[in-house]
This record gives structure tokens, C-alpha cells and sequence, in this order.
């Protein structure tokens, strides 16, 4: 048997035994188990990694030596019916769900080397390499397939998607696309002008590029946002571009929003025109857009997704009324607004106290009166199509909307505890948890039980 001493950065320590014929992977796993710590990498004496798939006398590792464990990020991407979850850097994706959905990457998992992101459409992964090229699984004709444009997908530093296509964003700022023609994979009439591109952004069907000018590029479905030319001579000084799934709005320089794409999607923001001003940041779910204006006393600004601590948002709410274009009445509710969540007919806002209001279809999620008492503290939310999973301070979870689609988290609450994040499908959630462990609920076909090994080797 051999001996190694495991430290944390904190100084706590742990010397753990092994036989000769043991992996790095196996003494990794032992650490997590010991500190409850899901996804670490171990670093020799002299500051390299260890390879987790080398044995130990291949690592160079002999009896008594020192090794350091530093605790990483592990993250989920999700297409309509699998999941992906990765650590940035890694060797290893594990997925599960449906296979025709990107849940079996078996095919490429030799070449899902030092993943640094992972991109999904409703049917297909696209997984970002160190080297800058993409390794693609899933539904070949939803993008999964990517080699006819393989050897152009070389220094990518972003990619986004469409309903069933990607576009690629590469380091020289140019822009390489795949997947179904109609709904963005083919971009061969803008090319031209996809130069300088600092962000790319998606509806259903279309794609829009902000520049470095801060002019817009749209290409894909007409209908659905690909078509820009009645307010291109507007598109200036562009900040940030959202979508919903058939229309997309940017936030210029000056704070002020435009729209274009489906009318009744929120393409069309011409009777809330007059009060977008001094916006922050947009948020949207598949037909209303959700606008948090600049707090009012001066104090500090909100964006979505951070707290803001004394920052004082309010909304503006356009698109179809049915799922939360009209936010009326809660609209004197909606003060503080630090962070908003969708599903895709419904709206969820965390609000400063870290109390939560919710808008739209009231079966999908619009209506969270059940659970309105124990939504204190929630420092995030995430959502499938139908319904909403809360993570409260202390690492539980609240869930409400559909049960088929993740409303109904009962069977597994007693697991979900220090949950770290949350991940969702169109029909399941995925919680990580703090020990590294995976809780799946909803959609039937997206359990991790028969992938639940495989996480310790991420």
C-alpha cells in the first residue's frame, strides 16, 4: 500500500492508502469523499496537475509524497432532453438524457479534451476546446454534425444557437455557422459583413451579431428576427442584444430599447416605448421581454443574475399578455428587482429581500402562491418550460409550475441539500450538489441514476 497526504489551500489535511496498481482518479475520489467536496483536481509539489486517468507510478506519484486539492466549478449545459456536465479545463463530459438529444457522446468523448464551455440547441451540444476548436454530438441535422465546417472552427472563443443551428465566434471576430439553413446555420449572405463581432444572440430561428461599431447583423429566419432592415438605421451604440423565441430587443448606449421580429412576441415595444428609459438589463422567456430599469435613488445599479444589495430595479414588461407581457398586476410588487428567471410562458423575480414574484401563465409557473412562504432567502432561480426550481440560502430547494416538468420536486427533496446549482432541460432539473453528487427531477427520461459513477471522474 501506498501513502498520500492530501491538503486543502485551507491547510486542512489527510493522508490516505492505496494499493500500487491505483489511479490518480482513485485517490481523487478519496478526497472527495473525505472533505464532501464534488469536483476536485490534485497538484503535485511542483504546482502541475496530476492527470486523473494516470496511474500513480505514471503520474510520477511515489509513497509519501504531498499533494494539494483545489476545489473547481462543475457545470451543466442542457439541450430539450439530455445534460451535460463538465468542468472547465477537463477531460471528460459526462451525459445523460435522451440520445437522439445529445445524452450519449460516446462517439467523441476521446476528443472532449480541456472543455472550456458547452453550448446546446434544442437537439445537439457544441463543446469549446482549449485549442479553440468545437467537438459537436447530438442530432447531426440540428448541428451535432459538424465537419463540414470543421476546419474553419479554429481560435473560437464563443458559440451560441438557434432552435437547431450554431453560430461560432472566432477569435479574429468573424463568424462560422451549421445546423439547419432556415434557422441560422447558413449565414453566407451577411458573411461579408460579420466582421468585428462582439456578441452573437438568438431567437428560435435567427441570429443577431452586435459589432464593434455597435451596428447589428441579422441573419435566419425573416419572421423571427433574421430580418432587421426597418430599424436598422437605429441599431447604434448597441450594449446588449435579448431574445425571446421570435424576437429580439437591444439596449443601445443611451439606455433606450429597440425591437424587432414577431409583433406579438415582443418585437413590437412601441406602447412601452415612453418609460424604456435608462435600461439595464432585458430578460425574456419564448414570447415577453422583462426590462429592469436603473434604480431610481442613485444608488447601486441592477443586473440580472447578480445582487445588487441596495440597488432598487423596476420592470417594464412587453410581448404577449398571456405569458407575462402584461405585468400589471404585480407591477407594485416589482421594486428592487435583482435577478429574472423564465420558463417559457411564465416570469419569476428575485427581489432584493430575497423574496421571489412570479407573472404569466399561472400553471407554468406564473403562479407560486402554494409555495410563497418558504420563498426567503433565494439567491437563485432556474427553470424548465413549464416550471421553476428556487435555491434558497441554506442550499434547499423550492420548485412550483407543471409536476411533469419539475413542479413536483417531493420524491427527491430529502437529497437536495447543498445545492451549489441547477441546471434544466425542457422538462427536467439537474442540482449539483456540494459533495459533487447529481439530483435529477422532472422529465422521466433525463435520469442520472445510471450515469451517477461517472461524476466523481469529471
Amino acid at each position: 500500500m501506498l501513502q498520500f497526504t492530501v491538503a486543502l489551500p485551507s491547510g486542512q489535511s489527510e493522508t490516505f492508502s492505496l494499493p500500487q496498481s491505483s489511479t490518480v482518479g482513485d485517490l481523487r475520489i478519496l478526497a472527495q469523499k473525505s472533505y464532501q467536496r464534488g469536483f476536485l483536481r490534485l497538484v503535485a509539489a511542483d504546482h502541475s496537475v496530476v492527470d486523473p486517468t494516470k496511474s500513480l507510478q505514471a503520474a510520477g506519484l511515489e509513497d509519501g509524497d504531498h499533494l494539494t486539492a483545489i476545489a473547481i466549478e462543475a457545470k451543466v449545459a442542457a439541450t430539450g432532453a439530455a445534460f451535460a456536465l463538465f468542468c472547465c479545463g477537463g477531460d471528460r463530459v459526462v451525459t445523460w438524457g435522451k440520445s437522439d438529444y445529445g445524452g450519449d457522446s460516446s462517439e467523441v468523448q476521446d476528443r472532449l479534451k480541456g472543455v472550456q464551455q458547452v453550448q446546446s440547441n434544442i437537439r445537439a451540444f457544441a463543446a469549446i476546446l482549449a485549442d479553440g476548436s468545437v467537438v459537436t454530438w447530438g442530432d447531426p441535422d440540428y448541428g451535432g454534425d459538424s465537419s463540414e465546417v470543421q476546419d474553419q472552427l479554429k481560435g473560437v472563443k464563443q458559440v451560441q444557437a438557434t432552435g437547431r443551428a450554431f453560430a461560432a465566434t472566432l477569435a479574429d471576430g468573424s463568424v462560422v455557422t451549421w445546423g439547419v439553413s432556415r434557422s441560422g446555420g447558413d449565414s453566407s449572405e451577411v458573411q461579408d459583413r460579420l466582421k468585428g463581432v462582439k456578441q452573437v444572440q438568438a431567437t428560435e430561428s435567427a441570429f443577431a451579431a452586435i459589432l464593434a461599431d455597435g451596428s447589428v447583423v441579422t441573419w435566419g429566419g425573416p419572421r423571427s428576427g433574421g430580418d432587421s432592415s426597418e430599424v436598422q438605421d437605429q441599431l447604434k451604440g448597441v450594449q446588449q442584444v435579448q431574445a425571446t423565441g421570435f424576437a429580439f430587443a437591444a439596449i443601445l448606449a443611451d439606455g433606450s430599447v429597440v425591437t424587432w421580429g414577431d409583433r406579438d412576441s415582443g418585437g413590437d415595444s412601441s406602447e412601452v416605448q415612453d418609460r424604456l428609459k435608462g435600461v439595464q438589463q432585458v430578460q425574456s422567456n419564448q414570447s415577453a421581454f422583462v426590462a429592469i430599469l436603473e434604480d431610481t435613488d442613485g444608488g447601486a445599479r441592477c443586473c440580472l443574475g447578480r445582487r445588487a444589495g441596495s440597488g432598487h430595479g423596476s420592470v417594464v414588461t412587453w410581448g404577449d399578455p398571456r405569458y407575462g407581457g402584461d405585468s400589471s398586476e404585480v407591477q407594485v410588487r416589482l421594486k428592487g428587482v435583482q435577478q429574472v428567471q423564465a420558463t417559457e410562458i411564465a416570469f419569476a423575480a428575485i427581489l432584493a429581500d430575497g423574496s421571489v414574484v412570479t407573472w404569466g401563465d399561472p400553471d407554468s409557473g406564473g403562479d407560486s402562491s402554494k409555495v410563497q412562504d418558504r420563498l426567503k432567502g433565494v439567491q437563485q432561480v432556474q427553470a424548465t418550460s413549464r416550471a421553476f426550481a428556487a435555491i434558497l440560502a441554506d442550499g434547499s430547494i423550492v420548485t412550483w409550475g407543471l409536476p411533469g416538468y419539475g413542479g413536483d420536486s417531493s420524491e427527491v427533496q430529502d437529497r437536495l441539500k447543498g445545492v451549489q446549482q441547477v441546471q434544466a432541460t425542457y422538462g427536467a432539473f439537474a442540482a449539483i450538489l456540494a459533495d459533487g453528487s447529481v439530483v435529477t427531477w422532472g422529465d422521466g427520461d433525463c435520469d442520472s441514476s445510471g450515469v451517477a459513477g461517472q461524476f466523481a471522474h469529471v
